[in-house]
C-alpha cells in the first residue's frame, strides 16, 4: 500500500493554496466545503477567486510565493503552472513537516486529493496514488450513480437519534435489524420523496413501538426509456440495483435487465399485439403479492410510465391498497426517436406544438379528433401505430392534411438496429410495407420531419422526401 488513507478534519484550520487560476479556484472551493480557513497566494487572481476574496470567504496574499506563507498552515496545495515553483513549494513544505499536494504531480506530493463522492456525512474517496486520475474519476462516476442522494439525510437523521436507537435496541442483533429497516424501509423512501418531517415522524413512531418494525414492501414505477441502456436515469439504475423483484414489459431491452441486481427475481409481464399478453389484473395482483411480502418491487416499463404506459392505473391500484410507491420517469419514445433521427419535435418556424397520440388503445382511432390532428404547423408523434398506417393516412388526408406532408417512421429507436424511414404522407403505408417496418416503431408526422434527410445521424436512413428544395429550406432555417 503506497498511501495511507485518512479523512482529515480541516474545520477552522488554516490551509494554503498557491496559484490564482481555475485549478486553484477548484481546490479552494473544495477546501471551503470542508470548513477550512483558506488563504490563496498568487500575483494575480482569476475571476472565481477574486469573487471569493471579495465575499470574505478566502484570504489573499498578493505577490510572488514566499516560504513564510507556510507558517501556521496545516497543509498546502501547489497549483501554479510552473513546475520549478511547485517543486520549491513542496520542498519548503516538507522541510517544515507540512502535508503538500502538487496538482497532477504525485512525485512532488506528500498526499493525494482523491476523487470524492459526497453524501455527507458519508464520504467515499477513490485514489489511484496519482497514477491514473482519469480512471479514479470514472470509478467515482460509476459508484456515484449507485449511491442514493437520500443517504446523506438518512445518515444525518440516524446520527441525531443514535442514542435513542442504542437505548431502545440494546441487543446488537436487534439493533442491526432496526438499522436494516431504517435503510431499506419507509424512512428512506420518505426522504427520497422530499418529506423529511414525515420521515422523522416514522422513525420516532418505530422507536416507540413495543415490537421491532416489520419490513415494509414498496413499488417503484421505473421508466426504462426507449431501449438504449445509456439513456437510463441514475435513479432508475439505483432502483434496479435495490430491487428484490422486477416486473418488466416485453419492450425492455435485455441489456437493461442485465444492469439489475443479480439475485433479483425477474418476471416478464409483457403486452404484445398478437403475442403473449399479460392482463393488467395479473400485473396488479403480482405487485400486491410481492409488496405485501415485504419486497422491494420495480415495475419496469419501456419509455415513461405515464406516457401510454398505464402507470396511472397502477398508481391508483397501489394507493387503494395502501402500498408505498414512487415514480422514476423515463425518456419517452417520442423524445428519443426524434433525437436519434435528427428531427426536432418543435421548430420556431414550422411547429409550435406537439401531439402525442396512441393508435393502440381501445377505440383509439374512432375517438380521435381528426380535424385538429390534420392541422398544419404541428407535429404528431404516433405511438403503436404500425399496424394501422392505412387508417391513419386515410383519416389525415380526408381531414385536410397535405399529401406531401413529410413523415419519419422510426423503428427500434435508439438501438443499434434503428431504421428511419422518411417520405410523404400519401406514400406512408406503401413505403412502410415495402421496407417491412415492424413494431416497435414511432411515427413523426409534420413539417419538421423533413429535417431527417439532413440531420439524421443514428442507424439506417431509408426512403427519400419528394421535395429536396423544401428540405434544404428547412435545414437552413434550423
Amino acid at each position: 500500500m503506497q498511501l495511507y488513507p485518512l479523512f482529515a478534519d480541516l474545520t477552522d484550520r488554516p490551509v494554503l493554496v498557491v496559484g490564482g487560476g481555475d485549478v486553484a479556484a477548484r481546490k479552494a472551493a473544495m477546501l471551503l466545503r470542508a470548513g477550512a480557513r483558506v488563504t490563496v497566494g498568487a500575483p494575480m487572481l482569476g475571476p472565481e477567486l477574486r469573487e471569493l476574496v471579495q465575499q470574505g470567504r478566502v484570504a489573499y496574499r498578493a505577490g510572488a510565493y514566499q516560504s513564510e506563507w507556510l507558517a501556521g498552515v496545516w497543509l498546502v496545495i501547489a497549483a501554479t503552472r510552473s513546475r520549478p515553483l511547485n517543486a520549491r513549494i513542496a520542498a519548503d513544505g516538507h522541510s517544515q513537516q507540512r502535508l503538500v499536494n502538487v496538482v497532477d504531480d504525485p512525485v512532488l506530493s506528500s498526499f493525494q486529493v482523491p476523487a470524492v463522492i459526497d453524501r455527507s456525512p458519508l464520504l467515499v474517496a477513490i485514489s489511484s496514488s496519482g497514477t491514473a486520475p482519469v480512471l479514479a474519476r470514472r470509478l467515482r462516476e460509476r459508484i456515484e450513480s449507485l449511491l442514493d442522494p437520500a443517504l446523506g439525510p438518512l445518515l444525518q437523521l440516524a446520527q441525531r437519534y443514535r442514542a435513542r436507537i442504542r437505548a431502545r435496541h440494546a441487543d446488537l442483533a436487534s439493533r442491526r435489524r432496526f438499522y436494516d429497516w431504517l435503510h431499506d424501509g419507509p424512512v428512506r423512501a420518505l426522504l427520497r420523496a422530499s418529506h423529511p418531517v414525515h420521515a422523522e415522524q416514522q422513525l420516532v413512531a418505530a422507536l416507540s413501538q413495543r415490537h421491532e418494525p416489520k419490513a415494509q414492501g414498496s413499488v417503484v414505477l421505473v421508466g426504462a426509456g426507449p431501449g438504449d441502456p445509456g439513456l437510463l436515469t441514475l435513479r432508475a439504475l439505483r432502483a434496479l440495483n435495490e430491487a428484490d423483484v422486477i416486473l418488466h414489459d416485453a419492450l425492455v431491452d435485455a441489456q437493461i435487465l442485465d444492469l439489475a441486481r443479480r439475485d433479483a427475481v425477474q418476471i416478464a409481464v409483457g403486452k404484445r399485439s398478437g403475442g403473449v399478453h399479460t392482463p393488467q389484473e395479473t400485473i396488479h395482483a403480482l405487485l400486491l403479492e410481492h409488496a405485501r411480502a415485504g419486497r422491494r418491487v420495480v415495475r419496469l416499463k419501456g419509455g415513461d410510465p405515464f406516457v401510454f404506459g398505464r402507470g396511472g392505473e397502477e398508481l391508483e391500484f397501489l394507493r387503494a391498497h395502501g402500498i408505498v410507491y414512487e415514480v422514476v420517469p423515463g425518456i419517452t419514445a417520442a423524445l428519443a426517436c426524434a433525437a436519434f433521427s435528427g428531427v426536432p419535435l418543435t421548430h420556431r418556424d414550422h411547429a409550435q406544438s406537439v401531439r402525442l397520440v396512441t393508435a393502440q388503445c381501445q377505440h383509439a382511432l374512432t375517438e380521435l379528433n381528426w380535424g385538429e390532428l390534420a392541422q398544419e404547423r404541428q407535429t404528431l408523434a404516433v405511438y403503436m401505430g404500425v399496424n394501422k398506417l392505412d387508417e391513419l393516412t386515410r383519416q389525415l388526408l380526408a381531414h385536410g392534411r397535405a399529401p406531401t406532408t413529410p413523415f419519419a417512421l422510426v423503428e427500434n429507436g435508439s438501438l443499434p438496429s434503428q431504421r428511419t424511414l422518411v417520405g410523404a404522407l400519401h406514400d406512408l403505408p406503401s413505403l412502410a410495407a415495402r421496407h417491412a417496418i415492424r413494431a416497435p416503431a414511432l411515427l413523426i408526422l409534420g413539417e419538421v420531419a423533413a429535417l431527417a434527410d439532413a440531420s439524421h445521424w443514428h442507424g439506417e436512413l431509408l426512403g427519400a422526401l419528394p421535395h429536396p428544395a423544401s428540405t434544404a429550406t428547412l435545414a437552413d432555417a434550423a
